[in-house]
């Protein structure tokens, strides 16, 4: 079974958005209206679940791989006879990468498909854009591909919300520590994307070295702007280690500039924060990713691990239903459906939004993809372990042990 096929790649055309209460006010049947917790989505022989995709924005080369995990996990269960009895269904809309087609995206899928939950929709600007509306309207949003402290907190805390990626300042502090005691550079810069997700990586880096070592140099980069700038005063100020906290389209540019003036990567060490740290990156850098390290905070998929690896496994059933060599944004999805399964089953027979998300909060998760038990504190996931990774032949490979985030 694959995702609705109707819905992907439609947003904006007004034929196919007949939306209750217009497309961005978000009237009285849509967003802008709460709703009692009820088993919306949930018919007599089948369960909807929706998402949001960047289909054909600028990280649309990804996607797919994203999309297939969430749906090889439904599949799965489909399979084995659907969740008590019920099959799910998966209704993908797409965001284009932007907050208004977000808008429009989430408005069909709460108004008009009424689904049971939002499941691993991505983007930070368009989990953004919709999160407040969504939450307040009473839809569960589950697993949403961002800054989980910011989208906590434009969510007001809802109950609603559960957050599965873990916080970029803690995440940086650690995987600072651990190059500043594996490598001790002399001079450390930031190249630091404008907005929140910049400032939460900053905050990791100052955290990681507080009073032990001054930032030798800090660049603010705005989303799709002129690397150059950065790299000039990365030059100028003869760092030997770049922290990058950028999205990873500017992680990965930043990347190609960095390496046309240092192509020693050991001579100048890179460092991305997790938003960076994706397959996507040395898709796109290629070569200037070599040797370039991330952190995680999740077991990647490993190259050269034995096939009996039970993530080995996964990857070959993967390829196996989509002709596809799977990249770790699709073990993700595919891990973070899983929970959301498990808990959906934990909430009976006749489930609703209200019993899900109770399960979800009073439930234990493990599988081999996390380097430990998961549960939801708050309503985000705990506790935030991480480890290391480094592009090798244009994969990461580990790099490290497992590290504790603050």
């Amino acid at each position: 079974m694959t995702a609705s096929p109707r819905r992907s790649g439609s947003v904006g055309l007004p034929s196919r958005r007949v939306l209750l209460g217009g497309m961005l006010g978000m009237g009285a049947c849509g967003l802008g209206r709460p709703r009692p917790a009820r088993a919306t989505g949930v018919g007599a022989d089948e369960i909807v679940l929706g998402t949001h995709l960047d289909l054909t924005g600028p990280l649309a080369a990804g996607m797919d791989h994203l999309r297939n995990g969430t749906q090889m996990r439904l599949d799965e269960a489909n399979e084995a006879g659907g969740i008590h009895g019920r099959r799910l269904r998966l209704i993908a809309e797409d965001n284009a990468g932007r907050p208004d087609a977000a808008l429009r995206a989430a408005e069909a899928l709460v108004a008009r498909d009424e689904v049971l939950a939002i499941v691993n929709a991505f983007g930070a600007g368009a989990n953004a854009a919709v999160l407040r509306r969504a939450t307040a309207a009473g839809m569960l949003v589950y697993a949403p591909w961002g800054p989980s402290a910011v989208l906590q907190r434009l969510a007001g805390g809802s109950p609603w919300l559960f957050t599965t990626l873990p916080n970029y300042d803690t995440t940086t502090a650690a995987a600072l520590r651990w190059m500043r005691e594996s490598f001790k550079p002399a001079r450390i810069g930031a190249v630091l994307q404008e907005g929140p997700l910049g400032d939460l990586v900053g905050a990791g880096v100052r955290l990681a070295l507080a009073l032990a070592q001054p930032i030798a140099a800090e660049h603010r980069l705005a989303q799709g702007g002129d690397p150059a700038p950065a790299v000039t005063r990365m030059k100028a100020a003869g760092v030997d280690l770049v922290v990058v906290g950028c999205v990873v389209d500017d992680a990965a540019r930043l990347a190609i500039a960095l390496r046309e003036q240092a192509p020693d990567p050991d001579a100048l060490r890179m460092l991305t924060a997790w938003p960076g740290r994706s397959p996507l990156l040395p898709a796109v850098a290629g070569e200037a990713a070599e040797g370039m390290y991330g952190v995680a905070p999740w077991r990647g998929l490993d190259p050269l691990a034995a096939p009996e690896d039970e993530l080995s496994a996964w990857a070959a059933g993967y390829r196996r239903r989509f002709g596809l060599p799977p990249d770790e944004a699709a073990l993700l999805a595919y891990v973070y459906a899983h929970w959301f399964l498990t808990a959906l089953e934990a909430a009976g027979p006749e489930p609703t939004r209200e019993k899900v998300a109770e399960a979800l909060r009073k439930g234990t998760f493990t599988h081999p993809a996390f380097p430990d038990a998961k549960a939801f504190q708050r309503n985000h996931l705990a506790p935030e372990s991480v480890h290391m990774a480094r592009v090798r032949n244009g994969a990461w490979t580990p790099a490290s042990q497992l590290l504790a985030a603050d």
